[in-house]
């Protein structure tokens, strides 16, 4: 499908939970089709943002005695230096406390009681306070809640209504005759079977004697939105709805709602009642997405297996990470995530398929073209004629793989693109032709499998930003244009331009490390991506990659005492250090060690410090080097000087 303009929206995610892959999930998946639509010069908007009301909210700010509002401002820094630590692009990041929201809910509101979509009644039945909703008998089995399985509560007590029930028979004629508006298919399926039942009118208020956090309904002072009707409206407050007409008609309707398949209910049957009620269009597809399992279990805070997206992109990395997630799940269905599949996809796909096949490359153009591209083919063997084929191919297929939201397709593209470029290395023998004084085939071989690599660096940039661009940069290509592939160039074979300079920017994606007993361990590296050098070899020694004593000399090692140490600001790990290294200024460091380091405990330990490694950004925390430490699984421990040893000591 082609689109004029692309709106893509991903929830709004509650501001009082700890973010966690699932959140991570969808909004690098909004992402990558925001920056693929991008590519294709389509005017893209990307949206996603925090859902900051009701009474969990209150409650969670009651506890710790301070205002709501105050309590939101501290809370939705996770999510906003989250993305910023992916990678995300997001053009809005809307919050459901600002007054841009409000005022577009309440005139909504308004508006929907002056045209007796919305009454009064008397409401008796079951409320769930976690999920903040509303059950009647028949949707129990006991008094449990069926999401959450949390006791309910039985209330009885005046409220509003909105007349959902009006629109049953219309929401059921749109969803059979608009195959497209509910995907994959058995989530359709699914909300036309929860259909067949009788709908309820939906009830829109809270009463303020019993939670006073939320947006206050507009013809009734004694009342607040029910946080589901206020959170839904993002998506068109957020782009003008009632505030800028001209904005709203560029962007609306969504072209999707990416969601979790826990809330399809919300988005599927409220969501398009509501905006039938408003005389508003609907969005074109509400796309569910289905859960991140460990193992086969289903991740839960209680049994503590909720996976932190952070560190996992300080291990192997934001890109690496991004990757993993695209590639694994199909969507619509679960998928199951383990460090060992993580481990296993990153070696397979990104340090061997890719990673090596760079680097032979670049070793290649380096010491036989000069270090230059070289020129154009003026002739191409069968060999050559078939990987070209192969790799426009992908290139071609690429849009019918995200038109259909299969992007673990496009990965499996992708993958079998480059194993088809490394066979034709192999096969061609460039080390042969090099040796036989072979120069001209030499050079078609390396233009053609730098081809190949430029063409695999702008398909995966959607996925993988950071690392494409190096990959891109590195044969020739410069920086602006490294970073914008448009599609239309990546049909096009021979783009590389002969004559321009190669870089080698060492190895793009480091090989992960076993350890013993399968425990996989990394190396602090401050600003630097954690990676890891290499597996065992095959003497069963446990294997770290040779280096010669020079190469030793190049680190340089100084001792430090920490002076002062604070937690990051929106991380659970992260701590900042003040650090007297014996230069005439102090250094300040970031390292993952907050959980098992108390700031108090760090004070005044002399520590070993990487002196010479290039400062950095953490978590937006400026880190001038990394400090050693020892780990094994998640227990970590700094490495300390023993004995009375000047600040700034060289350690060799």
């Amino acid at each position: 499908m082609s689109y004029e303009k692309f709106y893509v929206t991903t929830p709004i995610y509650y501001v009082n939970d700890t973010p966690h892959i699932g959140h991570a999930y969808t909004t690098i998946l909004a992402d990558v089709l925001a920056r693929y639509h991008r590519l294709l010069e389509i005017p893209t908007f990307f949206l996603t943002g925090t859902d900051e009301h009701g009474q969990k909210v209150q409650q969670a700010a009651d506890a710790r005695n301070i205002d709501p509002l105050k309590h939101c401002d501290e809370m939705v820094v996770r999510f906003q230096n989250l993305w910023t630590k992916l990678q995300i692009t997001q053009d809005d990041f809307i919050r459901t406390t600002e007054d841009r929201h409000r005022q577009v809910v309440q005139e909504i509101l308004s508006d929907l009681y002056a045209r007796d979509e919305i009454y009064a009644d008397e409401y008796e039945g079951w409320y769930c306070v976690p999920c903040e909703r509303f059950f009647t008998r028949k949707d129990l089995a006991d008094t449990t809640c069926p999401q959450c399985s949390r006791e309910l509560d039985r209330l009885v007590e005046q409220n509003y209504f909105f007349r959902m029930s009006r629109y049953q028979e219309w929401l059921i004629s749109y969803i059979e005759n608009n195959p497209e508006f509910i995907q994959p298919e058995h989530r359709r399926q699914e909300t036309l079977g929860f259909l067949k039942q009788p709908l309820a009118d939906l009830c829109i208020s809270r009463p303020k004697s019993r939670t006073s956090w939320g947006i206050e309904l507009p013809f009734d002072s004694e009342y607040v939105t029910y946080v589901w009707f206020d959170a839904l409206v993002n998506y068109i407050s957020a782009v003008g709805y009632k505030t800028d007409d001209g904005m709203f008609q560029r962007w609306w309707p969504a072209e999707y709602h990416l969601i979790g398949k826990d809330i399809l209910t919300t988005h599927t049957v409220y969501w398009p009642t509501m905006l039938k009620a408003m005389e508003v269009e609907m969005p074109r597809t509400i796309f569910a997405h289905g859960w991140w399992l460990v193992g086969q279990d289903k991740m839960s805070k209680s049994k503590g297996n909720v996976v932190d997206p952070i560190e996992m992109a300080d291990q192997y990395g934001v890109d690496a990470f991004r990757y993993y997630l695209m590639a694994e799940m199909r969507l619509g269905q679960d998928a199951s995530f383990t460090e060992d599949d993580f481990a296993e996809r990153y070696d397979a796909d990104l340090a061997n398929n890719l990673g090596n096949m760079m680097s032979r490359v670049i070793k290649m153009l380096t010491r036989h073209c000069d270090g230059q591209i070289p020129r154009r083919p003026e002739a191409m063997s069968e060999e050559d004629r078939s990987l070209q084929s192969r790799v426009l191919a992908a290139v071609r297929a690429m849009s019918g793989y995200i038109n259909t939201m299969n992007i673990d397709q496009a990965m499996t593209e992708i993958r079998e693109v480059l194993r088809e470029s490394n066979r034709y290395f192999e096969k061609m023998a460039p080390w042969t032709l090099a040796k036989q004084g072979k120069q001209e085939q030499l050079q078609r071989v390396l233009y053609n499998a730098a081809e190949t690599l430029r063409i695999v660096g702008g398909l995966l940039f959607p996925v993988m930003p950071e690392r494409m661009k190096v990959l891109r940069q590195s044969f020739g290509i410069s920086p602006d244009v490294a970073e914008k592939p448009q599609l239309d160039q990546l049909e096009q074979w021979g783009a590389l331009e002969p004559g321009k300079e190669v870089e080698d920017p060492g190895s793009l994606f480091p090989r992960s490390v076993m350890r013993d007993g399968g425990k996989k361990g990394s190396v602090e590296a401050g600003a630097a991506e954690r990676t890891q050098a290499s597996r065992r070899s095959d003497r069963g020694v446990e294997g770290v990659q040779e280096i010669t004593a020079e190469t030793f000399k190049q680190v340089s090692l100084k001792t430090g005492e920490i002076l002062k140490a604070e937690m990051v600001e929106g991380s659970d790990k992260l701590v900042k250090l003040d650090v007297d290294s014996g230069e005439k200024r102090r250094r300040q460091l970031v390292a993952g060690i907050g959980k098992n380091y108390t700031p108090a405990e760090l004070e005044k330990k002399k520590i070993v410090l990487v002196a010479n490694m290039k400062p950095a950004e953490v978590y937006g925390v400026k880190s001038e080097g990394m400090l050693l430490a020892a780990t094994e699984g998640k227990d970590v421990k700094l490495v300390t000087v023993d004995g009375d040893v000047a600040n700034g000591a060289t350690v060799s």
